[in-house]
């Protein structure tokens, strides 16, 4: 048996449709903190899916932005963060540290007003999982899953990001040191960082996120291999679409449906699972 079939069967998908928690619980708790990944698996969660930076002394960072969000973070003094300047605070050129330094919870979000706020850091990717482990699922005998972004872009190197093999390899190695290799799908948008995974370890479940028009084979094309799911925007894609990318062996998790109308209608089109800011309400309606 390869390593890849042995990684299916222990990462074998949730019964049904599959609940993925987008940066945790964002409609609930700030995004990528551990009190939010904490409430999207008691909501219901089966997968957790984050973002991942790297910081300027190699560690493994969940954050949305390689910078300090004027949206969301304030500095340690306490002063928001102005949006001209948001990008001066670099996690690519700070220590863990640091970063740990910043408040990026307590401030109301604009577009969650029912998140509750509390005085929360970007967490390095073990102290996720580190916490995580302890947290009780909602099944018995599960163990939560992962589905890490690599956010990289050309534009960001190097100033911002590492290159896409450098990246990769740094995120595959950490997924290994923290022992959830068979329980983690990794994600991108950049080609070259999701090219880069599957050069490193072919076994690791890939998904292809999307969100740009063209059709579901031109986007397909863009890569030289064929990821385990493909993952778009929810407004690109139609129940045609996700029955002809099952026929082909792959699953289809789309990004990222919060109301219940949106949610109602993307689970008629025969989804494997959405990623989704409101863990609770997905639970709700499975």
């Amino acid at each position: 048996m390869t390593d890849h079939e042995t990684r299916t069967e222990v990462n074998t998908p949730a019964p049904g449709l599959e609940i993925q928690g987008h940066r945790g619980a964002r409609g609930l708790f700030p995004e990528n903190t551990v009190a939010g990944f904490v409430m999207a698996v008691r909501e219901g969660a089966d997968v957790l899916e984050m973002d991942l930076c790297i910081s300027g002394d190699g560690n493994v960072i969940v954050s949305h932005e390689p910078w300090m969000s004027h949206e969301i973070c304030s500095t340690p003094d306490g002063e928001p963060i102005a949006k001209e300047e948001e990008r001066k605070f670099n996690l690519h050129a700070m220590t863990v540290k640091e970063i740990a330094d910043f408040d990026c919870g307590s401030r109301p979000h604009p577009r969650f007003p029912d998140q509750r706020n509390l005085p929360l850091h970007k967490p390095t990717l073990a102290e996720v999982v580190a916490v995580i482990k302890t947290v009780p699922t909602l099944r018995d005998n599960f163990t939560m899953r992962y589905n890490l972004e690599i956010k990289h872009a050309a534009e960001l190197e190097p100033e911002f990001c590492p290159d896409p093999e450098t990246f990769a390899r740094m995120v595959l190695d950490e997924v290994k040191r923290l022992g959830i290799a068979e329980y983690t799908c990794i994600q991108s948008f950049s080609a070259p960082a999701l090219e880069a995974v599957h050069a490193l370890d072919a076994g690791m479940t890939t998904a292809w996120l999307v969100e740009s028009e063209g059709s579901v084979a031109s986007q397909l094309e863009r890569l030289s291999f064929t990821p385990d799911i493909y993952s778009p925007n929810w407004r690109l894609i139609d129940a045609e679409d996700v029955h002809a990318l099952q026929a082909m062996g792959l699953r289809v998790i789309p990004w990222t449906v919060n109301e219940p109308a949106d949610l109602m209608a993307v689970m008629q089109m025969g989804v494997d699972g959405i990623i989704t800011d409101y863990p609770d309400r997905l639970y709700s309606m499975r």
